[in-house]
């Protein structure tokens, strides 16, 4: 398969004409609030990530804290770099999948799809229990009920989310705002002082430095920088959803990508230069974030104003997955590898079948967790080191045949670096649960191949791709199941022989004397109305209403190859929804029973009563 070049891609993305629909797309700033969610949040805990695998080595450990996130901020500014690139190449979306699938082949794209749908299942499980877990640390009242908040916190994002994903931007875009400024504000204050202001937060703690602290050597440092990495998830989310932006879509996505980056390195250099400044060391109960905050403001109003941020962005970074899911979902869709539901899309821009499905699926996850975070967090990560490695490795191949080495050094020696965090991740986190993921990841992609194997043999049977002959007249029958004589018969039988050129009504005659005598009535009354059309009785020894009639028209079927048989199926349409209780579904019964049974047509004649 041939693949498009960049520049034609991007020429493509930028010069694609307004959209109707613009309003529900994404700007570059509601692009931000939308699907950077994810990535802001980490600096939550992407350094304390690193602190707590460097206070192994004690305090000389921790010293080394800014240069393993200086490290950490470089490999980020590769991905940005890469990600540029990427939405330029590929305006449709699907970032990692769309690149391994280009450049490495089907399966690779595959791989890197299945990672990305796990990943973002679980960041929606770990943002919303981390939010939650933050809430509880403030009010332990609710620790008891922190599942029902987790589900009540999913439910709110998920109905943002059914408005689209435009209108969630405009939700979720204070509360972004407001984390950012206090973050910058906090390192802005922190960078001013000499000494924490307040030391409160930690009071009365336990530390959690190691009694006989190990040598730092090689191992712990690759350790705490796979660790840190997980500040990065998140940053793949504006590639993958290309497609939301409003025209040009290509531009705005690549300044929102920058502008992540951007934000986010300089929030994470920020708290590492403040935890080396202050000296701080991790203590259990209380985050490292907290602990700068009561350092750089004081244990007052701002203190708390970082900490409830902190609560509602990660609770609320979840909505990076329901932006960049869905879209992912309706490239694999279009490719034959989920059912193709997921790429309908509502009125508003939505993707309502991914987003329901990602919604239903984490409420699963949160219900096997019992909405802990320590559960869930060891699972985290691995699925979007694999689907950066494809990515960086798939832009190597890119720039190669574009003929530039440098830029496929950079991409190659960012794929080596994000490679080797998937390996110590999965590895440390093993006995954690990390194999659940090891195990899912393949199961997932195999799911996918039946699938696309599914939509193969269905595409071959249809003709999909070749002409088909032209079509021709054959005789039509047109078979009415009656039980009774009313309006709605006489309206059946009218559309009946507007339809074809042989009409019959059945009637199926169980064997018990009361049935019997209503078949017998019915036969009486209908040879008094005289509509034209022959009444057959169809004898049954069991009570069955389809059986008698599928075998009805199998029979028709073996002995008139030349004709086509309809059943056209008769129901009334209350004008109440409930009052469809007090049917009876004889109707859908015997259409289920022909469509199962038989290759005739069914047809479904309402009558609003």
């Amino acid at each position: 398969m041939a693949v498009q070049t960049t520049e034609s891609a991007a020429a493509r993305g930028a010069e694609q004409p307004p959209d109707t629909g613009s309003r529900h797309r994404l700007t570059a700033v509601t692009g931000l609030a939308a699907l950077s969610l994810d990535a802001m949040a980490s600096v939550a805990y992407g350094p304390e990530a690193i602190v707590l695998v460097l206070a192994a080595a004690g305090a000389h450990g921790l010293g080394l804290t800014l240069p393993v996130t200086l490290a950490i901020a470089g490999l980020l500014a590769v991905l940005v770099a890469s990600y540029r690139q990427v939405i330029s190449a590929f305006p449709d979306g699907g970032g990692s999948y769309a690149v391994a699938k280009a450049y490495l082949g089907r399966r690779a794209g595959l791989v890197a799809a299945a990672s990305l749908v796990l990943d973002y299942v679980l960041n929606v499980a770990v943002a919303v229990t981390a939010g939650v877990a933050a809430l509880t640390s403030a009010f332990p009242g609710l620790h008891e009920d922190r599942l029902w908040i987790c589900l009540g916190v999913l439910a709110l994002v998920t109905a943002v989310n059914l408005r689209g994903i435009a209108d969630s931007a405009r939700a979720f875009i204070v509360p972004t705002v407001v984390f950012v400024g206090a973050i910058l504000a906090l390192v802005g204050v922190g960078l001013l002082r000499d000494a924490p202001v307040s030391t409160e937060a930690a009071a009365g703690h336990a530390p959690v430095l190691a009694d006989d602290a190990t040598t730092v050597g090689a191992l712990l440092l690759l350790k705490a920088f796979a660790s840190g990495c997980s500040a990065l998830t998140g940053v793949e989310a504006i590639a993958n959803a290309v497609p939301s932006f409003r025209a040009p879509a290509v531009r705005r996505a690549q300044r929102a990508e920058v502008a992540l980056g951007a934000l986010l390195g300089v929030m994470l250099i920020g708290l590492s230069v403040l935890i080396s400044r202050f000296g701080l060391q991790p203590v259990e109960g209380v985050t490292v974030l907290a602990q700068l905050a009561d350092a750089s403001f004081g244990h007052n109003a701002l203190f708390y104003v970082v900490q409830f941020a902190t609560t509602a962005l990660l609770a609320l970074s979840a909505n990076t997955s329901f932006g960049g899911l869905p879209v992912l979902l309706k490239l694999l869709a279009r490719d034959d590898h989920v059912p193709h539901v997921f790429g309908l899309k509502a009125d508003r821009q939505v993707h309502r079948h991914g987003v329901l499905w990602l919604a239903v699926v984490s409420a699963a996850l949160l219900v096997f967790s019992g909405g802990d975070t320590n559960t869930l967090v060891p699972l985290f990560a691995i699925g979007v080191f694999v689907g950066f490695t494809l990515a960086q490795t798939g832009m190597v191949r890119h720039w190669r045949a574009a003929g530039q080495w440098g830029k496929a050094l950079l991409n190659g020696f960012g794929a080596v670096l994000t490679g080797v965090c998937a390996l110590v991740v999965a590895g440390t986190k093993f006995h954690d649960g990390a194999w659940l993921i090891l195990i899912a990841l393949p199961l997932l992609v195999a799911v996918f191949e039946v699938v696309h194997r599914a939509y193969g043999r269905i595409g071959e049977r249809l003709g999909v791709g070749r002409v088909p002959e032209p079509p021709h007249r054959d005789r039509s029958l047109v078979l009415v199941p009656v039980s009774s004589l009313t309006r709605l018969t006489s309206e059946a039988l009218t559309a009946a022989v507007s339809l074809g050129d042989e009409v019959r009504a059945v009637t199926v005659c169980h064997a018990d004397p009361e049935d019997r005598e209503r078949t017998e009535a019915l036969e009486r009354d209908w040879a008094l109305w005289n509509p034209g059309v022959p009444l057959v009785r169809l004898t049954s020894e069991r009570r069955s209403l389809g059986r008698p009639i599928t075998a009805y028209v199998r029979r028709i079927a073996a002995d008139r190859p030349d004709t086509r048989v309809t059943v056209l199926v008769p129901e009334a349409e209350p004008e109440r929804l409930w009052q469809r209780l007090l049917q009876n579904q004889r109707g859908a019964v015997v259409a289920h029973a022909v469509r199962r049974d038989t290759d005739a047509a069914v047809c479904r004649l309402r009558l609003r009563i």
